[in-house]
């Protein structure tokens, strides 16, 4: 018996989706959003209905109807801290995402596809959200007590990757130590011990690299002098930690491929900043080796940048000493959605329930 699923995969500017036939892909879109569509909508959540419309029109477009789905899986969104899997989603998790602390596309994914399994008489679920928490008790604490440490960061593909990796190469992931380099828009690097995500940067609030638009680790005082300097606003400052730092507030793009061609012009400029985010990247990488007592298997790095080969040269050599450096590029996922929803339904695995 074969399962038609349809994964969903909505970001602040698309809506990505595709159909699968079990692993096979039948149909791959991307739906752009212009910055004027979406600023007629005061709150992300308030695009739920739209973005609802575009993908079923986009599938009707396309020849494929609602009762042909077996599934519906959405990337899940910033609920409450849960372990790594696949969820069902069910009431409290919709509440959940439509009253997140955070706003952010993401929390459109699990209420997408549950309204769109409604309409098809199927169950809807999300897997690996940005949320999971596996980490040790140790990588929580800081210096200040109110302010622990915790993990929002690029789950889905990092657990997608390390899993196809360890497929690959004849491991097994729950027996292997890896370090994943997840870079695209923000920056998460994470230490994979054993099947379990033991330490990882926050990669949306203001930890680890800074990335095209994320201002990553900031001096804490200087942080501070800022926010009282009486020249921005609380909602300015925010952005500048999760959308509008980075290469953005630095060179005004959050464009790699753009800051590559200025360097290719000559901007020194440049060079030096994309060459500080490859050495942050980098030091993130060593501090993870030491959160694995430098018991490293191997070093992945993955995410949109992968592309770049300079950018990968350079961190290849700072840190192909700790363990052999492999490249996964893009996000992938799409397909990791798609694969954990076909796990569920050939009942190799149990959904998990929201609590």
């Amino acid at each position: 018996m074969s399962y038609k699923i349809l994964a969903l995969n909505p970001g602040s500017t698309s809506t990505k989706l595709a159909l699968y036939e079990d692993e096979r892909p039948l149909l791959e879109l991307t739906l752009r959003h212009s910055t004027e569509e979406v600023s007629r909508f005061a709150n992300v959540i308030d695009q739920l209905d739209w973005r609802r419309g575009l993908i079923l029109e986009s599938l009707r477009d396309n020849g494929f109807g609602l009762g042909e789905l077996s599934a519906v899986i959405g990337r899940g969104g910033l609920i409450r801290p849960v372990t790594a899997g696949v969820y069902e989603v069910n009431s409290r998790m919709r509440y959940d995402l439509r009253n997140a602390q955070m706003k952010h596309a993401c929390n459109l994914g699990g209420l997408l596809a549950a309204q769109i399994a409604h309409m098809a008489k199927v169950k809807a679920y999300i897997a690996d959200p940005p949320v999971v928490d596996e980490m040790d008790d140790v990588a929580r604490i800081t210096g200040m007590p109110m302010c622990p440490r915790k993990p929002i960061f690029h789950a889905l593909n990092q657990k997608a990757i390390a899993r196809m990796h360890c497929q690959r190469e004849g491991r097994v992931y729950e027996e292997t130590n890896l370090i994943v380099a997840h870079m695209g828009g923000g920056i998460s690097v994470a230490a994979h011990k054993q099947g379990r995500i033991v330490d990882v940067n926050n990669a949306l609030d203001g930890d680890g690299p800074f990335a095209p638009d994320r201002a990553g680790n900031i001096p804490s005082a200087e942080l501070i002098k800022v926010c009282f300097s009486g020249k921005y606003t609380k909602d300015e400052l925010l952005k500048f930690i999760s959308s509008k730092g980075g290469l953005v507030a630095l060179l005004g793009t959050n464009s790699v491929i753009q800051v590559m061609e200025r360097i290719g012009q000559g901007d020194e400029r440049a060079a030096k900043v994309l060459d500080a985010m490859c050495y942050n990247i980098a030091k993130q990488i060593g501090a993870m080796a030491a959160a694995m007592a430098g018991k490293v298997d191997g070093i992945l790095l993955t995410g949109g940048i992968a592309y770049n080969g300079p950018i990968i040269e350079a961190i290849r050599e700072r840190c192909s000493f700790i363990a052999p450096v492999h490249v996964y590029a893009g996000e992938n996922e799409l397909e990791a959605l798609a694969l954990n929803a076909l796990v569920v339904l050939r009942g190799v695995i149990e959904p998990k329930k929201y609590l």
